[in-house]
């Protein structure tokens, strides 16, 4: 059996310097409707990770709550540390990753964003993701003790230590539960780690993939091993992949035994002139067609089972406690 996941993160949609984030309008709500449509269209069950600004929004709050009460979607959190109180001027302007704030703070943060998100919407999040992937193994702990059941910042092969943020080379694809010491291994948490579809575009022995994920300078590396057709990295998120990449990665995480298949959208990336890729009118366009077609692939040709992230997770535990036969 294969599930499908699409994680949505919803953010406000700034055409504003960082440090204003705090305070803007519901320039976010119009991607949400069009996204949120676009899920009912494949019956697609989304779990909307919401930011600290959009729970506290008047109206992204009552949209929220409308969307929940059909019971088709999930409401998660989305931890920006630069932008969830308690944070500072500075953190605004240098916008850091999660595992780069003092725990205490970090700690705090989390349960400032999981209140504003359970006044918004009547109940406590579940499910977590940071911004930016800023995910470290010193959260579990933290993120346990907020009452969070599952935990979505893994991307396999992700590296940012030569910017501070995150190392997840040598995370696999299928979900484990997280360990205290190490985000990339199975442990002994409660907290049910959920990756981010991406690997390697071919197989390659497990020291040549920690190589590659590892290399210096990895943007200019990873361009230059890509032009030279020995390997790139392909993940389900349809504002950096193509659509034959996509697809071709499901079909052959289905064809692994990975129980999962785990798409990454932001509202950002669904509003004309805010997101990194959808500048125009006919960019957004692109944008929603490649997420329409491999919505449709993974969910009928490939026959997967959309679920939320916590209903995934009830499912799993259900699996590794039932009794062999």
């Amino acid at each position: 059996m294969l599930y499908l996941l699409v994680g949505i993160e919803v953010e406000t949609c700034a055409r504003r310097p960082a440090a204003a984030q705090l305070d803007q309008p519901s320039e976010h709500l119009p991607a949400l409707t069009k996204l949120h449509a676009l899920a009912q269209k494949h019956r697609v069950r989304p779990t909307y990770l919401v930011t600290h600004a959009v729970a506290s929004d008047e109206r992204a709050a009552s949209m929220l709550r409308e969307m929940r009460e059909g019971r088709d979607c999930e409401i998660g959190a989305h931890h920006q540390a630069w932008a969830t109180p308690p944070c500072s001027a500075d953190d605004s302007r240098r916008r850091p990753y999660a595992l780069q704030v003092p725990l205490d703070q970090f700690s705090a943060q989390v349960a400032s964003l999981t209140n504003a998100i359970g006044a918004a919407v009547g109940e406590r999040p579940l499910s977590y993701r940071s911004a930016r992937f800023g995910f470290a193994a010193s959260h579990v702990f933290e993120l346990e003790r907020a009452g969070y059941r599952v935990e979505s910042s893994v991307v396999p092969l992700l590296y940012e230590r030569h910017a501070g943020g995150p190392d997840f080379v040598g995370a696999p694809p299928t979900p484990y539960f997280l360990a205290y010491d190490d985000p990339t291994v199975p442990g002994t948490s409660n907290l049910l780690e959920i990756p981010v579809s991406s690997a390697l575009n071919r197989r390659v022995p497990q020291v040549v993939e920690r190589l590659y994920g590892r290399a210096p300078r990895p943007g200019t590396t990873r361009r230059l091993l890509e032009r030279l057709g020995v390997a790139r990295v392909q993940w389900l998120r349809p504002s950096s992949s193509s659509l034959d990449d996509m697809c071709e990665l499901a079909r052959r995480m289905k064809r692994d035994g990975v129980p999962l298949v785990n798409l990454v959208v932001n509202t950002r990336e669904a509003a004309p002139g805010t997101g990194p890729v959808a500048g125009t009118p006919q960019d957004l366009e692109r944008f929603f067609s490649r997420l329409d077609d491999v919505l449709a692939y993974i969910a009928n040709d490939l026959g997967a089972v959309p679920v939320t992230f916590s209903e995934f997770r009830a499912l799993y535990c259900g699996a590794q406690s039932a009794p062999l036969s």
